[in-house]
C-alpha cells in the first residue's frame, strides 16, 4: 500500500477510533476493586439500550410473513414489563426465564426482563424436561416465558417450583395454571414501562454452559459486561473501516439474519443486541435450513451473516447457491468453532462482496474476543485475529506466568465484558478465574508478533460439535446411570462438516450386553440431541489408563480411527 491510499496501520486505526470525543472513547472504571479499560459512552443499562428503539421508524423484526416494527416491539416490551412488575410481582434481581425457539416474542421477553431490573435466564430450547427442571430450579426463576412445546415440557417443574408461566403462541389450551401471552401482554398494550433504578454493575443475564461436573453452569453477566462486549464489536467494525480507504458505498443498508438460537450468546449479543444498538432490521429463522437462508438473504437483502462455520459451508454446498442472489452480503462468518482455511478461501472467492470473518469468544466473554476478517483473514486463515483495547489477551504457562511471543500456552482473557462468575457455584468461578481476574479459556494457543491469536488445541475435556459445546463429563454421568455400563469415556472425533462429533467407548458390566442404539436412546432421554454420541465403540476389555489412573482418551480416539481405516481398506 502507498501513502496515497491513506491506509492506516492497526495501531493508527485503533488510536483514531478510540480517541477522546469519539463514540468509542476509552476511559477507566473500577469494578469489584479492579481497574478496567472501558468505553466512556457505555449506556447505563440494557434497558437504556432498548430505549433507543423508541421513535425509530421501519421494520425491526422479520419472522416468516410477520414484520414487526420498532414501535410494535417496544409497545409489547412496555406491556410485558408492566405485567412482570404489577401482575407477576417481579422485583429487581428476580430471575425471569425464557425457554422458546427463535420468535419475536423472545426479543420482547428479554427486553422487558432487563428493562425492569430482572435477570434474564436464557434457557436452551433443546433441553429435555429434566434439563429444564434443573435450570429453573438452579436459577430460582420466578417467571417462565415459554413457547407451547417448552411450556408443556417444563410444566411439571413450573408447577412444583411455583413458577408463573406465560405461554407464547399456544397451539391450544395452555397447561393448567399457565396463562397465554396474549392475555398477559396484548391486553395491556399502551401501558407504560415501570421506572426501575438499575446500576450498570447489577446482574442482567444468566446463560447456561455445559459444565465439567455433569451439570450446566449459569454464567452470570452484569449490564456492564454485556454492553462492553457489544460496544467492542462496534469498535472493531469501526477500526476495520478506518484501516482501508473508503470505497463505493454499499447499495444496501445494514441488516442481519439470525441463523443461531437466541439463547446462545452469539445470537444474543453480536446479532440481536447489535441490531438494537444500531437500529438494524433482523430477519429471524426458526431453525437452520440453508435453502431457506439463501431465500431470505436474497429477499431481505441481508448484509451480515453470523453463524458457525458449518453454516457457511452449508450455504456454499447448497444446490441452489449459484442461482441465488447473495450480492448484498458484506460479511460471511461467525464463530463457535475454528474454520478450515479452505472454507475461508471458498467464502472469499464465492461471494460478490461478502468477505470471510471469524470471532473467537465464549459465553464467559459475552461472545466477544479476537476477531479476524477480510484481507487479514485471507492472509492468516488459521488465526482468530486481534482484540480491541478493552480486552486483554495473555498466553500463560501451567504456573500462570505470561509466555513470550510465539510460545504455546493457555489463552487467558481480562476485560469488563467477562461474566462476574457462575450462579451459586463459587468453586467453579474460582477455577475459571485467576486471583487477579484473568479468565482461563481452557484453550491452548499462541500470539504472533502482530498480536494475532492462534488457537492450537483445547485443554478442556470438551467436544465442539457444529458450534455446540459438549462436555464429556455431563454425557458420561448419564451413561453411567445405564445398568449395563461398567465404564465409559466420551471424546470427540473429527467430522468433515461438524468439525467434531461425539463418540463414546463403553465397557459393559460382566454378563451384560450393550447395544449402541439402546445407549443412544438412554442419553437422548436425559440430554439434548446434540449431546447424544453418534459413534459408539463397545469394548471387551478395560479402557486404557495412564499412570494416574485417568482413561487415555487419545488412545481410544486413535483406536477408533484405526478401526475406521481398516474398515475402508
Amino acid at each position: 500500500m502507498t501513502e496515497g491510499d491513506q491506509t492506516r496501520s492497526w495501531d493508527e486505526a485503533v488510536a483514531e477510533v478510540t480517541a477522546p470525543g469519539g463514540r468509542y472513547e476509552l476511559t477507566t472504571a473500577e469494578v469489584d476493586g479492579r481497574t478496567y479499560t472501558v468505553f466512556a459512552q457505555t449506556p447505563p443499562s440494557l434497558g437504556a439500550l432498548f430505549d433507543r428503539c423508541r421513535g425509530r421508524d421501519g421494520v425491526f423484526l422479520v419472522y416468516e410473513d410477520e414484520r414487526w416494527t420498532f414501535e410494535r416491539c417496544m409497545a409489547e416490551i412496555d406491556a410485558l414489563g408492566d405485567a412482570l412488575v404489577h401482575d407477576l410481582g417481579v422485583a429487581p434481581g428476580d430471575r425471569v426465564a425464557i425457554a422458546m425457539r427463535n420468535y419475536p416474542e423472545w426479543v420482547v421477553a428479554f427486553g422487558a426482563a432487563v428493562s425492569v431490573g430482572a435477570v434474564a435466564v436464557c434457557l436452551n430450547a433443546w433441553w429435555t424436561a429434566e434439563e429444564l427442571w434443573y435450570g429453573l430450579e438452579d436459577s430460582g426463576a420466578r417467571v417462565l416465558l415459554a413457547d407451547a412445546e417448552r411450556a408443556e415440557r417444563a410444566h411439571g417443574a413450573a408447577t412444583s417450583l411455583d413458577i408463573a408461566t406465560v405461554v407464547v403462541r399456544p397451539d391450544g389450551a395452555v397447561p393448567t395454571g399457565a396463562r397465554s401471552y396474549d392475555d398477559v401482554v396484548r391486553s395491556r398494550l399502551g401501558a407504560a414501562l415501570p421506572e426501575v433504578a438499575i446500576d450498570l454493575d447489577d446482574d442482567a443475564t444468566i446463560l447456561y454452559t455445559s459444565g465439567t461436573t455433569g451439570h450446566p453452569k449459569g454464567a452470570v453477566s452484569t449490564h456492564r459486561a454485556v454492553l462492553s462486549a457489544l460496544l467492542s464489536y462496534g469498535c472493531r467494525s469501526r477500526i476495520n473501516a478506518t484501516m482501508v480507504p473508503p470505497g463505493d458505498p454499499h447499495p444496501y443498508p445494514t441488516s442481519f439474519i439470525l441463523v443461531v438460537p437466541l439463547f446462545h450468546v452469539t445470537g444474543l449479543v453480536p446479532v440481536l443486541l447489535n441490531c438494537v444498538l444500531g437500529g438494524f432490521p433482523l430477519t429471524i429463522m426458526y431453525r437452520w435450513d440453508p435453502e431457506r437462508a439463501l431465500e431470505l438473504i436474497e429477499r431481505e437483502r441481508i448484509t451480515q451473516f453470523v453463524g458457525v462455520p458449518t453454516m457457511s459451508w452449508d450455504l456454499l454446498e447448497s444446490p441452489s447457491f449459484a442461482t441465488r442472489d447473495t450480492s448484498s452480503l458484506v460479511s460471511v462468518g461467525g464463530g463457535g468453532a475454528p474454520a478450515p482455511p479452505e472454507l475461508v478461501h471458498r467464502v472469499e472467492r464465492s461471494f460478490a462482496k461478502g468477505r470471510p470473518a471469524i470471532g473467537y469468544g465464549m459465553t464467559e466473554t459475552n461472545a466477544y474476543g479476537p476477531q479476524n476478517s477480510g484481507d487479514d483473514y485471507v492472509r492468516k486463515p488459521r488465526s482468530s485475529g486481534r482484540t480491541v483495547p478493552t480486552m486483554q489477551v495473555s498466553v500463560r504457562d501451567e504456573d500462570g506466568e505470561a509466555l513470550p511471543i510465539g510460545a504455546v500456552g493457555e489463552i487467558c482473557f481480562r476485560g469488563p465484558n467477562l461474566i462476574r462468575g457462575y450462579w451459586n457455584k463459587p468453586e467453579a468461578t474460582a477455577e475459571a478465574f485467576t486471583a487477579d481476574g484473568w479468565l482461563r479459556s481452557g484453550d491452548l494457543g499462541r500470539i504472533d508478533e502482530e498480536g494475532f491469536i492462534f488457537v492450537e488445541d483445547r485443554v478442556k475435556d470438551m467436544v465442539l460439535r457444529g458450534g455446540e459445546n459438549v462436555y464429556c463429563a455431563e454425557v458420561e454421568a448419564v451413561l453411567y446411570e445405564h445398568p449395563a455400563v461398567y465404564e465409559c469415556a466420551v471424546f470427540g472425533v473429527p467430522h468433515e462438516r461438524l468439525g467434531e462429533e461425539v463418540a463414546v467407548a463403553v465397557l459393559p458390566r460382566p454378563g451384560a450386553t450393550v447395544e449402541p442404539a439402546e445407549l443412544q436412546a438412554h442419553v437422548a432421554a436425559h440430554l439434548a440431541s446434540f449431546k447424544v454420541p453418534s459413534v459408539v465403540l463397545v469394548c471387551d476389555e478395560a479402557l486404557p489408563r495412564g499412570a494416574t489412573g485417568k482413561i487415555l482418551k487419545r488412545e481410544l480416539r486413535d483406536r477408533l480411527a484405526q478401526s475406521s481405516n481398516d474398515d475402508r481398506s
